[in-house]
């Protein structure tokens, strides 16, 4: 293993090894770690760092072959996301009983929906590019917020009540989130 590894030193009280998605390999280590304690360790979980780096090599050179939406792509999904999520939300708060403030799309890059404090609703203009059932599982996401402010057994349950099928739906969007995101070549 030729890898270049980052030691970061804290007040933590064990040695971990993360592999960053730009395939970056960094241990953290208690202050007081001897070097030869953190050797050993990198030693015992070599093979874990080579399958994690050439795991995210991978992901960097897939990503490489495909290409950001244009301006005129974000537009026009923007657009028709500005028809279609209001409609979605109005039926299913209706549905559930809950109230909301503003509704905001914009293109995001790491979320697809969040719930203000005071109510109000923002959604990724990606979600354009699921299927309904998706977006209406984000939806019925960011409206249980309205009632549950955390993703406890409770706000799971609330969306459990209206999707029971929710997990099945979130998977979907984690296994294509890549896809969502980029156009391909």
């Amino acid at each position: 293993m030729k890898q270049e590894i980052r030691l970061i030193r804290s007040r933590r009280k064990t040695i971990s090894i993360e592999v960053t998605t730009d395939a970056q390999v960094i241990v953290r280590a208690p202050n007081r770690a001897p070097l030869s304690d953190i050797n050993r360790f990198i030693g015992e979980k070599a093979d874990w760092i080579d399958k994690s780096l050439n795991k995210m090599r991978e992901r960097k050179e897939e990503q490489s072959q495909k290409k950001e939406l244009s301006p005129q792509e974000i537009k026009l999904l923007v657009t028709r996301a500005k028809r279609i999520i209001p409609q979605r939300v109005r039926y299913y708060a209706d549905l559930m009983g809950v109230t909301y403030g503003r509704i905001t799309i914009r293109m995001q890059k790491s979320r697809w929906g969040s719930c203000s404090g005071k109510g109000n609703l923002n959604f990724n203009c990606l979600l354009m590019r699921t299927p309904e059932t998706i977006l209406d599982y984000v939806v019925v996401h960011e409206l249980c917020h309205l009632k549950e402010m955390n993703h406890s057994e409770r706000f799971w349950a609330e969306v459990e009540k209206v999707l029971p099928d929710y997990k099945e739906r979130r998977k979907w969007l984690k296994d294509h989130e890549s896809e969502i995101m980029y156009d391909s070549l």
